[in-house]
């Protein structure tokens, strides 16, 4: 994905999201919105919140809303730190912007349609819809400066397709996340601590994508605390991401096909299912190939799982699964 918007001619046809608009019902109107043309000038269009949740079934709903105001996809999933991150990034800028924009949540894993019509490779995925058009923006996450770049030439473009409406949410003032069709709003979360200097020192260090340097500073971390999990997590995280840089989708999965005996192109291929949200095809396909590999193979396996366990979360049920059978593989 890119990170700058294209510009107004290349709009239309950026993703085919046409099989979700044909399976979904037909986009009603959001709550107080009067119809129109797409970017009619008139009322503020009511939603229930600058943060909406949306998903497979009702992603109608939202290409509606976005004939009247610009709006800001996050493709996230809460396992993944750096996608977790991003999304309050997100909400402290869609708020800050008071209704030129608003923000919609997808998790990944729970809708596999809309991921795939976003191309969302790895979390964080961030895109946009303006009339009814998706527009690509980028992957992973970036400094906040650059984001703000982005969302400007974001709402230029908004114009330039005539959506210049703004949104009025019902739960002003709060930081409730409603669905779209107007859900109950989730509970505020309590203020953070703030993070331990290592852990800042790698989450700025993420942002700027040098992840060498969050894996230093994580390392030192755990050094300092063997017992300090969310820097296990964060390692293998930004381990994965590491690994994956500089490679496209194309030439892992060309890799993986042409060689499926080759122990690198299928770590590799697993790292990208994983990070696109398939960890249960991810760790299928090592621990498919675990009984064929030599001793070195399986250690290297091995020591790959035990980090996208960590990367998943070890109280997840698919890694508990996965778990069982590596340990019956082994012994």
């Amino acid at each position: 994905m890119t990170n700058v918007p294209p510009s107004a001619a290349s709009l239309r046809g950026a993703v085919d999201l046409s099989s979700l608009v044909q399976r979904a019902n037909a986009p009603t109107p959001a709550p107080g919105q009067a119809a129109g043309a797409p970017g009619q000038p008139g009322a503020p269009v009511q939603i229930p919140s600058l943060v909406l949740e949306a998903g497979d079934a009702n992603f109608g709903e939202v290409l509606e809303l976005s004939q009247h105001v610009p709006v800001l996809v996050d493709l996230y999933a809460d396992w993944a730190e750096q996608s977790t991150a991003l999304s309050d990034v997100l909400r402290r800028v869609v708020a800050g912007l008071r209704g030129r924009l608003v923000l919609v949540r997808v998790a990944v894993e729970a809708n596999p349609q809309l991921a795939q019509a976003f191309q969302a490779q790895s979390v964080p995925t961030v895109a946009a819809v303006i009339a009814g058009q998706p527009v690509p923006l980028f992957a992973g996450s970036i400094p906040e400066a650059q984001l703000l770049d982005i969302v400007e030439q974001l709402l230029a473009l908004a114009a330039q397709n005539g959506v210049t409406g703004s949104a009025v949410a019902a739960d002003a003032g709060t930081e409730g996340t409603e669905g779209v069709g107007g859900a109950a709003a989730e509970p505020a979360e309590p203020v953070e601590e703030p993070l331990p200097p290592l852990h800042a020192e790698a989450y700025e260090a993420i942002e700027r994508a040098d992840y060498p340097a969050a894996i230093a500073a994580y390392k030192t971390a755990i050094a300092q605390d063997p017992r300090d999990e969310l820097a296990v997590a964060g390692l293998a995280q930004v381990s994965l991401l590491h690994r994956l840089t500089g490679k496209t989708v194309q030439q892992i999965r060309t890799a993986a096909g042409a060689g499926p005996d080759d122990l690198d192109a299928q770590l590799d291929v697993a790292d990208l299912d994983l990070s696109g949200g398939h960890v249960a095809d991810a760790f299928d396909r090592l621990l498919t190939l675990f009984p064929k590999l030599d001793a070195d193979g399986k250690n290297r396996v091995r020591e790959r799982m035990l980090e996208l366990f960590e990367v998943v979360g070890t109280t997840d049920p698919l890694v508990i699964a996965a778990r069982q059978r590596l340990a019956m593989l082994l012994y």
